[in-house]
């Protein structure tokens, strides 16, 4: 017993044996808050909506100020951690994250909650490069695949977990414990690291960082998101809409202007001459896009209308996040023997399946009119996701692996936010017009005022404007889903045009003691759970 106890103790200290897996498990830790926060965030809507009392496009904003300042300095956040050092900048963003998701939970106005779910998105940005970084430097080259394999593991597990945790913390709880939860698990993260991972960084890049461009990149998509979600209030025609649109596409341009001047650009825009990589990054906008949107909506529609608790919200969630699971790994392989294309085209075809078919739900729907939809998008985005990565990252050299892979993560983060803003604009439209059908009789200031409240299920049950109320935002839902299904179908197209029928890799081959580098197929692997983890 006394030899079991020692060999045990030797196996749990730390040493040179085994520092690297102790290096893995401060990289779990820091993955599962953030593909946690992605899932568990989305049953908590509704209960934000009431105690905040804030309206549908400040719920968008909860969502999408994270995705934007993710999305926008991701690139940048792993460029910043091979010049100073990963260690370094993933404990910085560790930190951050655990002080901006404390100020989540203690928000007391949902501007203050946007405010710090766009830091969070900036903690997050640091975290997400420098923990698969740092594990591939931990880890010699014939245990890199299991370990990226338990990095994996533990990234869908918390896209499976999120729906469930969140319904049942806000049910039990306070959707703000969906927040506090960050904290042990950013305590753990930064123990373990501290004393087990060591510093690395890549002594070959230069030291300049484009800031100019990420300066344009997050104004540019801040401005059109801005306005996309605030048009209905504001008026598609007013002056403050027209500049906002009009700014952001000439912030866009100015950044594309920048990339193609600057000595190390964010982005490498040569990479988009290789149609499978233009393909790839157009497949990852289209489907976070169209996914995004249909959770979000589906959430508020769910609670509100059908008044499930947010833990029955949660665990309906299940068979989408569950299939995502065991399919993704099964389409990785298909995608090595078959291709990837009819794989892409064929898993869009069903997102947009399972998008039209939850387009007829109506105010008196039970979960079995939603259960067919849910598994179909599970299984369409299980057949997505794999072969988009392994597409994408082979038609890149190897040496580009990892910036190639920030720019196909940054694509997807920005289609989830234009997804929830543009499918958002077009409910708040249609449900307005729906009220002033429905409700002919009120005064139109007070139309005005349900309309800010549509999908908060706030009003009696049995009420006549309640049921207006909530008809007007089915219909603006049915609408929106709809239109998400003719994306998905438009993205499927892309997919059948664009990319390549067989895998190819354009990857330099490997010199020998060269072995610091991921393999373009290593990062499509990894690749697999953080492309769902925009899953709401």
């Amino acid at each position: 017993m006394t030899q079991y106890v020692r060999a045990r103790a030797r196996a749990l200290s730390l040493n040179d044996d085994n520092r690297r897996w102790w290096t893995l498990a401060a990289m779990c830790f820091a993955l599962f808050m953030i593909m946690l926060d992605n899932t568990v965030v989305n049953v908590a809507l509704p209960s934000i909506q009431r105690s905040l009392h804030a309206n549908l496009s400040s719920l968008e904003w909860t969502v999408n100020a994270y995705t934007l300042t993710f999305a926008a300095l991701l690139v940048s956040g792993g460029r910043l951690g091979d010049i100073y050092g990963r260690r370094r900048m993933f404990l910085f963003g560790v930190v951050t994250f655990a002080v901006s998701s404390a100020l989540c939970g203690f928000a007391p106005t949902d501007t203050a909650l946007v405010i710090a779910r766009a830091v969070q998105g900036i903690g997050a940005a640091f975290m997400m490069p420098a923990t698969l970084s740092i594990i591939t430097n931990a880890f010699p080259p014939h245990e890199r695949g299991k370990a990226i394999g338990t990095w994996a593991g533990v990234s869908a597990m918390a896209l499976a977990l999120g729906p469930v945790l969140g319904g049942f913390l806000t049910q039990a709880v306070s959707w703000r414990a969906i927040f506090y939860i960050n904290l042990p698990v950013a305590v753990g993260a930064v123990v373990i690291t501290l004393f087990a991972a060591r510093e690395s960084r890549d002594e070959t890049v230069t030291r300049s960082v484009d800031f100019a461009g990420i300066g344009a990149v997050t104004a540019g998509l801040a401005a059109i998101v801005l306005a996309l979600v605030e048009a209905n209030s504001w008026g598609w025609g007013s002056a403050r809409i027209i500049a906002l649109l009009a700014a952001g596409i000439l912030a866009l341009f100015a950044f594309v202007v920048i990339e193609l001047r600057v000595h190390a650009p964010m982005i490498d825009f040569s990479f988009f001459r290789a149609r499978t990589f233009l393909g790839a990054n157009l497949v990852a906008f289209i489907v976070s896009f169209s996914m995004l949107a249909m959770f979000f909506f589906i959430a508020l529609y769910m609670q509100n209308v059908l008044h499930y608790t947010p833990l029955q919200a949660g665990v309906r969630f299940l068979p989408s996040t569950a299939l995502i699971m065991v399919v993704a790994p099964l389409a990785g392989r298909l995608t090595d023997r078959v291709g990837p294309r009819w794989l892409i085209t064929g898993g869009l075809l069903a997102v947009a399946g399972a998008l039209f078919w939850q387009s007829h739900v109506t105010i008196h729907s039970g979960y079995t009119t939603l259960l067919p939809g849910f598994v179909l998008m599970g299984v369409g985005m299980g057949f997505t996701m794999s072969p988009m990565s392994t597409a994408g990252m082979n038609a890149v050299d190897r040496t580009k692996a990892g910036v190639a892979s920030g720019v196909l993560s940054m694509s997807r983060m920005v289609g989830g936010s234009f997804g929830v803003a543009a499918i958002g604009a077009l409910v708040a439209g249609v449900g307005r017009s729906q009220l002033d059908k429905l409700l002919p009789a009120v005064a139109p200031a007070q139309r005005h005022v349900l309309a800010e409240s549509l999908g908060a299920g706030a009003l009696p049950r049995g009420s006549s404007i309640g049921q207006a109320v909530n008809q007007a935002f089915v219909t603006a839902l049915g609408d929106g889903l709809r239109l998400s299904a003719a994306i998905a179908v438009i993205g499927a197209l892309v997919a059948a045009l664009l990319i390549s029928p067989v895998v190819r890799s354009t990857a330099a081959p490997q010199t020998a003691g060269d072995d610091s580098e991921l393999t373009p197929q290593d990062v499509a692997a990894s690749e697999q759970p953080a492309l769902v983890g925009s899953t709401p």
